[in-house]
């Protein structure tokens, strides 16, 4: 048994729910335990630091925890640095609470607040997380691979009643700004057009394509759209009529619905949307995401034995490592010029 003498470790979830969060909790409970440290389960991300909501996390509250989806200490989309007396009340419950090292696991918004901790002297080490995977820093994270493997199988299913109807199938999947879902599943799923937010089209391109299909006996055609993908000489994403979240961002949905009717306007052909939504982060992780997830706990709490905190976890080729949060998410990590080829090569 360990003897618990080396002090607690906080860990809280934060940003959207993500296949694998469970994993690097059960990691960070285990390997803590293994090296002598408690472990604190805080509640509903930054939200349960300010309200100093808390429980013990053991090895009996974490059995059975791996293949389930979300996370266990739940989460939302609290902001703490939003207001200087948020940051004052944080900062005192650290100490009120007993923590002594913090374990952050998210996105951009969630780590982006870690990074600013790191300024206020508290010993904080970052696990990326996020579906969408443009954490600028790691070549993978948690997550994506579970939300491309719903997309494809969706893409899959979709290829038969697109094909019975001699329609056009519009499939409408996360990515606010990267479209490495769109990309993977939709080349995965045999896709004829993918559209991301890197590469904007004319409608007369996305309508090209689908009329090439026609021309060569090809009634239908299947299109996978991140919901963060723009019409070429538009200036404004689709967005859902709702207020913005604590970070500032504008919440999406709604392309797919918009391009199905501009296509079937231009072309004539029946055209469908299907926006897959939550089902993408819903639901249990694959074995990647779970191992990924597991080495990625693992190594959060060894950078905390190491002494290299302020530091994020990484991966890099096969690889897990880490690199200074100060020096992480300098920008996004977008699909790059290498994937876009690809996706052409299949076009149509």
């Amino acid at each position: 048994m360990a003897n618990n003498s080396k002090g607690t470790i906080g860990i809280l979830t934060g940003g959207g729910d993500c296949p694998g969060l469970n994993a690097v909790i059960r990691a960070v409970v285990r390997r803590g335990e293994q090296l002598g440290y408690k472990v604190l389960g805080i509640k509903d991300g930054w939200r349960g630091m300010l309200k100093a909501d808390a429980e013990p996390l053991t090895l009996d509250s974490i059995s059975g925890i791996l293949p389930r989806g979300g996370t266990i200490l739940g989460t939302s989309r609290t902001n703490p640095l939003k207001k200087e007396e948020d940051k004052k009340t944080l900062l005192a419950n650290l100490k009120a609470m007993g923590i002594d090292y913090l374990i952050a696991v998210g996105g951009e918004d969630t780590l982006g607040v870690a990074r600013q901790l790191v300024n206020e002297n508290v010993k904080v080490v970052g696990v990326p997380k996020t579906i969408d995977n443009d954490v600028e820093g790691t070549d993978q994270t948690f997550g994506l691979d579970t939300a491309v493997s719903i997309a494809t199988e969706a893409i899959d299913r979709l290829h038969t009643t697109a094909e019975s109807h001699h329609r056009v199938m519009v499939v409408e999947v996360m990515g606010r700004h990267a479209g490495w879902i769109a990309m993977f599943s939709g080349l995965a799923g045999g896709a004829d057009c993918i559209l991301i937010p890197e590469e904007s089209k004319t409608l007369e391109e996305i309508c090209q394509v689908i009329q090439r299909r026609h021309a060569r006996g090809k009634k239908f055609s299947i299109i996978a759209a991140s919901e963060g993908f723009q019409l070429k000489g538009q200036d404004t994403l689709v967005t859902k009529d709702k207020p913005l979240d604590q970070f500032g961002h504008v919440l999406l949905g709604g392309i797919g619905e918009r391009l199905a009717k501009l296509i079937e306007k231009q072309t004539g052909f029946e055209t469908r949307s299907v926006v897959l939504g939550h089902l993408q982060r819903g639901g249990s992780p694959t074995a990647f995401d779970r191992v990924l997830g597991m080495r990625y706990g693992v190594k959060a709490v060894d950078l905390i034995e190491e002494g290299k905190l302020g530091h994020m976890v990484c991966l890099k080729g096969n690889k897990i490592t880490s690199m200074p949060l100060l020096e992480a998410m300098t920008k996004l990590k977008l699909v790059d010029q290498e994937w876009i080829r690809m996706a052409e090569v299949f076009s149509g």
